[in-house]
């Protein structure tokens, strides 16, 4: 009897349809649904008109010389028609590489101690410190790494360059490792001392992002790891650091756009030079936002034309590296291994 009452509600369950459900909305709902939609199209629009901008003024210059030429040449001369983005481009991608690396380790640690480890007053005093220098201007930190960072970094560049030199992007060219003297002029307005200037920008997004998602990490979860006998390192791989993995990811990406388009810190720091260097130490470097800010000022109307194609190369790359992000952390939603 309790075999057949078991197979014919399983039965009964297989052919049974969801139920649909049915929501009421009130007027603040409507409300509220049109106010968000709203700011998303405002928002696309305002990202597609800075798009058709840049296009549509940068267009000629593009025409003028061809876009193969465009993408691949070093030179940066558009009163000659010789110019290209292959060298800042480069430049950008290699200062904001540099920054990721350096801000990537900091934010994670400084994240996880202050959501696993600071308690009290210290806890929330490193909140708001990381607040509040997420809230400088770039022209601070760039003016701190002109006048104080590089002047005391060069020594460990050289140091780097000399015992790391094997590795081709630490080498310096034209340095003497023997050499007695103090010669740190190769060493200075580097790719490597903007990239740490740069990362000194993005630690405080990044951080302040993967604290906001640690600190959503279930407390059951935690607790759980603990009572199977788990250290505190073993419940952070276990339970928090799946979790906030769209965090961690959001956060680097989010740094990422920013390390890319920023302008004024790299400009007071760089010796701008047209060309691509995989030495990341040596001196002279370049990226399309700093080298805007330079030509601007000196540029005709055929230069400006091919400074906006440079931006909007640089416009194309960022919106590639943020919907790469998008449907990375679509793909990995904070929590989703660990409630699995």
């Amino acid at each position: 009897m309790s075999t057949y009452l078991r197979d014919h509600t399983d039965e009964h369950l297989q052919d049974a349809k969801p139920r649909a459900l049915k929501y009421r909305f009130e007027p603040k709902d409507y409300v509220f649904r049109s106010i968000t939609r709203a700011g998303g199209v405002i928002v696309l629009v305002v990202m597609a008109m800075v798009g058709i901008f840049l296009a549509t003024n940068g267009i000629r210059a593009i025409t003028e010389v061809g876009l193969w030429k465009f993408l691949t040449t070093q030179n940066w001369a558009p009163e000659s028609n010789d110019f290209g983005i292959a060298a800042v481009l480069w430049g950008t991608v290699q200062i904001a590489l540099v920054a990721l690396l350096v801000a990537l380790p900091l934010s994670l640690g400084t994240s996880l101690f202050i959501t696993e480890v600071a308690r009290g007053r210290v806890q929330r005093t490193l909140t708001s410190v990381i607040d509040l220098l997420a809230a400088v201007p770039s022209v601070v930190f760039g003016l701190w790494g002109a006048y104080m960072l590089q002047p005391n970094i060069v020594d460990f560049s050289k140091w780097i360059s000399v015992w790391f030199g094997w590795i081709p992007i630490f080498q310096v060219q034209g340095v003497d490792p023997e050499s007695p003297l103090r010669d740190t002029v190769p060493f200075t307005a580097s790719t490597f001392i903007a990239g740490l200037v740069v990362a000194m920008m993005i630690v405080p997004i990044q951080t302040s992002i993967m604290t906001e998602s640690f600190r959503r990490a279930p407390v059951g979860e935690r607790e759980g790891a603990f009572a199977l006998g788990a250290t505190r390192w073993g419940m952070i791989r276990a339970v928090v650091l799946p979790f906030g993995r769209g965090g961690i990811i959001g956060g680097t990406m989010l740094g990422l756009g920013r390390a890319l388009g920023e302008t004024i810190a790299i400009y007071l720091i760089i010796s701008p030079v047209f060309e691509i260097k995989f030495h990341i130490l040596e001196k002279g470097a370049n990226s399309i936002a700093a080298m805007i800010a330079l030509k601007y000022s000196e540029s005709n109307e055929f230069a400006m034309s091919a400074l906006m194609a440079a931006g909007f190369a640089l416009f194309i790359v960022t919106m590639i590296v943020n919907f790469t992000a998008s449907a990375i952390i679509a793909r990995s939603r904070s929590g989703a291994e660990s409630e699995g």
